[in-house]
């Protein structure tokens, strides 16, 4: 299996959905309220959408009122000063898809008092089927 780093704009064109690649690829944003994991709340993992390497446990998701799913545990970061200003950009580590943002100290009860801003699109659920039986 190939890097999925190294594929290239036209590789993930043909695995992605236009809006995927807008998001993953061009480090797009859908819009607050539109994505299928805001409000959801099942138990399971959340996978990368472009590469399905295993992001986020649902034990770690909270309800920020945000508009997006909120996480508190750790992926891959890293600086975005685009918009004229500086954040903290949220990434695959396996593919380097864009997932979203981070943001600190905002008082949410959480272990690292930190909101992981993710588009829904960015994102895969795969239910714990452990939980269920």
């Amino acid at each position: 299996m190939s890097d999925p780093k190294s594929k290239s704009e036209s590789e993930w064109r043909a695995i992605l959905s236009p809006e995927q690649f807008r998001i993953l690829r061009e480090k797009g944003t859908e819009p607050a309220s539109t994505g299928k994991y805001d409000k959801f709340n099942e138990e399971g993992v959340y996978t990368c959408a472009g590469c399905g390497t295993p992001l986020y446990r649902s034990s770690t998701k909270f309800n920020s009122g945000c508009g997006w799913p909120a996480f508190f545990d750790a992926v891959e970061r890293h600086e975005d000063r685009s918009f004229g200003m500086s954040r903290i950009e949220i990434t695959c580590a396996a593919c380097g898809g864009h997932l979203g943002h981070v943001f600190k100290g905002e008082g949410f009860p959480t272990p690292t008092d930190e909101r992981h801003c993710v588009n829904s699109i960015s994102l895969n659920f795969v239910e714990d089927k452990e939980k269920k039986n």
